[in-house]
């Protein structure tokens, strides 16, 4: 075997030319800036012909590519710097929503420019609103008439279903909330919101993203109380968003007390001090014994694995409620008190559908614990029933209540013939 190193064969031949498409475009927004810049400047304050200008340059320019830099020429006139201030060294155009009159209507012409670039180009809807997210990052950086121009936009978008309410989380911004910009800010983004749709709307909007129980946090956590929420959106002239605020707050108050309540039965707590517990609540947080029953029956009945048998769940109610009817009992001091447990009862053993045959035995039961008296079972039969399972019920209810009736008659031929 020869020892002569063998060597190694190469690559010889003509170099190729890397392809077009293989080369990687730089990325240079100055010069779309400067393009989208004198489109604007020369179609001036119509906006009409602003939204024409846009529709037709999308063919010709990477749009893609320079979301971010359009949204910023038209929303402030040129290219944003981090904090919110435009870079001095680019051409800047005067036609922007900045630099438009302060006003609803000049806000709704506005939105319906963005509306119209974003419905031709679709792909720019998530590039827009990451745009809002972070503009509203940028508050402090902008004018007092520059946030409130934005803030009308913003609710006019949210309004028309433009952009997600979850946008609204960069309000939340610990700078901007401690500053008080956020609440200011919210002011007048609710009131354009409100203005272009309603409340119902709008509390729809929040609860989709999970927002409605949120809305406390536009304030320190010092100022965090529904009473300062109330006072501040009422003076600014939304009392409808303060009393959804309120109503949110008791809502989320009420969960809170069920899941205590259920976590105390199933430690086997003992029922003085369950009802103790309940009644400091019912204080603190203004709950009254209505609501209070009906969190009651909840927790009463959420807590237990009910048999899928019909024939053996009635037998399985009756000793569970015969068990927590003191519990019952405490709620019921009150005749309204007494038909609304009737009426979570009828809803209850309607929704339930192995309940159906279970209710009148449930409102014996209680009867005999002093839980239900005869004139609320009664009213509930006569009137105060709902449509659920409405037949039903009263059928079973029949003899009873005919039994209730002739008691009550000869308790009263009693108290006759005694006097």
């Amino acid at each position: 075997m020869s020892n002569q190193k063998i060597q190694k064969p190469t690559l010889t031949g003509q170099r190729f030319k890397t392809r077009k498409r293989d080369e990687k475009k730089v990325f240079d927004p100055t010069q779309f800036q400067e393009t989208i810049v004198q489109g604007l400047n020369q179609t001036g304050s119509d906006l009409d012909a602003v939204a024409k200008f846009l529709d037709a340059s999308g063919a010709k320019l990477d749009y893609r590519r320079y979301a971010e830099t359009l949204f910023d020429i038209l929303v402030a006139g040129g290219m944003l710097a981090p904090g919110g201030t435009l870079s001095d060294d680019l051409t800047r155009t005067e036609f922007c929503l900045f630099t438009a009159q302060e006003d609803l209507e000049t806000m709704q012409a506005y939105a319906q420019v963005f509306n119209k670039l974003i419905r031709r180009y679709k792909y720019l809807e998530k590039g827009f609103e990451e745009e809002i997210k972070k503009l509203l990052l940028f508050l402090k950086g902008f004018t007092e008439s520059e946030r409130n121009k934005l803030a009308m936009l913003t609710g006019i978008l949210l309004a028309n279903g433009n952009i997600s309410a979850s946008i609204l989380n960069s309000l939340y911004n610990e700078n901007l909330v401690k500053e008080g910009v956020s609440a200011a800010f919210a002011v007048k983004l609710f009131k354009s919101w409100i203005h272009e749709k309603d409340i119902n709307s709008v509390a729809g909007s929040l609860r989709k993203v999970g927002m409605d129980n949120r809305l406390l946090e536009l304030f320190p956590a010092n100022k965090r109380s529904c009473e300062h929420f109330s006072k501040y959106f009422t003076d600014a002239g939304l009392k409808e968003l303060s009393d959804f605020a309120r109503n949110q707050q008791a809502i989320g108050s009420r969960k809170e007390l069920q899941k205590e309540l259920q976590e105390q039965m199933e430690r086997g707590d003992a029922f003085k001090d369950i009802i103790a517990s309940a009644r400091e609540e019912m204080k603190k947080n203004n709950i009254s014994e209505q609501t209070m029953i009906g969190i009651v029956w909840t927790s009463v009945m959420s807590y237990v694995e009910w048999n899928k048998k019909e024939e053996l769940v009635t037998e399985q109610a009756i000793k569970h409620l015969k068990q927590y009817s003191p519990l019952l009992k405490a709620f019921t001091s009150q005749g309204a008190s007494e038909i609304l447990l009737l009426v979570k009862m009828q809803e209850y053993c309607y929704d339930n559908i192995h309940f159906m045959n279970s209710f009148q035995k449930i409102v014996v039961l209680l009867y005999k614990a002093d839980v239900l008296s005869e004139e609320a079972i009664l009213k509930w039969y006569t009137e105060a029933h709902v449509a659920k399972g409405r037949s039903v019920f009263l059928e079973q209810m029949k003899k009873f209540v005919e039994w209730l009736k002739n008691a009550e008659e000869e308790s009263e031929s009693e108290e006759e013939e005694a006097d």
